[in-house]
């Protein structure tokens, strides 16, 4: 576990008022739904929550501003921003060690489902345990929305009548799946698409990328932190971005048996063909701007004016809109699991065909 409490998350500062406000006051409810895109900071912000609730100095702060409001004094927000882990006690460190006995992960063997006896056994027989060390039982349940409806109702008990120790956590990137009895009786709290800019000086701060890469990779994150560092990173990534662009450039001059060698080393990042569609979408979306408005400082990919200047010179508006809801096609097609080599050469023929009248 790499974090460091409320202090080392970005952005999302009224989830963290409401969360640290909690700690401070000694109302931590029993069950939160915490909603928000993949990489938005779900885990992090739950784990930051956990290591608060147990931290031993914040536990003694929070007393000292529980004592204050008890004599009717107003809490300023830096007291309760002050409620916040310390990472350097007993609890901290095992706490970030990941071998705390008090925070429990559910985990699932099947990478879609969670079922009903990964539930039952991890923590709906394990609940009602008492703490080992701690004031709280911390119960941490990523990708809660893959819980099928039977997991969900063997969960519902628990969360309507639970130990007065027990915090459970549920993090969803789809809350639309989860049941509204569930729902009902979560503080739900969401958390929205960080700015461009919040993204791209925490890139140049943190990591030091210079300033054309944090702007491109902040573009391709659309506000996600962990989609962030996952762009600037991954090896993979890299290696898939260069090829998408190369793709883009030689998509004009190809022959029938270029686009199959395309079509096949598109086939090969199957399992990341979203970035790749991503990537283009980015691209193609430059292409459009420059040419309505002959503008570059509004391009993500200003580095490649002379490759988008030429793009936008020779295909038409109505051949880049069909450029963009082709790529659109093929990924809805390809999520409806129609052939993958037929659905990505349709895509790059009408690209090829829209974009070099």
């Amino acid at each position: 576990m790499a974090v460091q409490g409320f202090r080392s998350i970005l952005g999302h500062r009224d989830v963290i008022r409401h969360l640290q406000t909690a700690a401070a006051c000694g109302r931590a409810a029993h069950a939160y739904l915490i909603t928000g895109d993949e990489g938005s900071g779900k885990r992090t912000i739950a784990e930051a929550f956990a290591e608060t609730l147990l931290c031993e100095r914040a536990s003694l702060r929070a007393e000292e501003l529980q004592k204050k409001a008890a004599e009717g004094a107003e809490l300023k927000d830096e007291e309760i921003a002050g409620v916040d882990a310390c990472m350097e006690c007993l609890s901290c460190r095992k706490a970030a060690d990941r071998n705390h006995p008090d925070i429990l992960y559910v985990t699932h063997e099947k990478p879609n489902v969670i079922t009903v006896g990964e539930i039952r056994e991890q923590l709906v027989r394990t609940v009602e345990i008492l703490p080992y060390e701690s004031r709280y039982k911390i119960y941490i349940v990523p990708e809660a929305d893959k819980m099928n409806e039977q997991a969900q109702n063997a969960l519902l008990k628990t969360i309507e009548e639970p130990p007065g120790y027990a915090v459970i956590l549920l993090l969803a990137s789809n809350p639309e799946l989860i049941l509204p009895t569930i729902h009902s009786r979560c503080v739900t709290l969401s958390l929205l698409p960080l700015r461009d800019r919040e993204v791209e000086d925490y890139l140049r701060r943190e990591l030091h990328l210079p300033d054309y890469e944090a702007h491109v990779v902040a573009s391709f994150a659309q506000g996600s932190i962990g989609r962030a560092l996952y762009a600037a990173e991954d090896e993979g990534f890299k290696a898939r971005r260069t090829k998408t662009f190369g793709l883009i450039r030689a998509l004009k001059g190809m022959d029938t048996a270029a686009m199959a060698e395309a079509v096949r080393l598109m086939k090969e990042d199957r399992a990341k063909i979203d970035d790749v569609f991503d990537l283009m979408l980015m691209w193609y979306r430059d292409v459009l701007l420059f040419k309505a408005t002959k503008e570059i400082d509004q391009l993500i990919f200003s580095n490649e004016i002379s490759e988008i200047r030429e793009q936008a010179k020779s295909a038409s508006y109505e051949g880049l809109q069909e450029a963009v809801a082709a790529i659109g096609r093929c990924r809805v097609r390809l999520g409806a699991n129609v052939n993958f080599e037929l659905a990505v050469e349709l895509m790059l023929t009408a690209i090829k065909e829209n974009c070099n009248a």
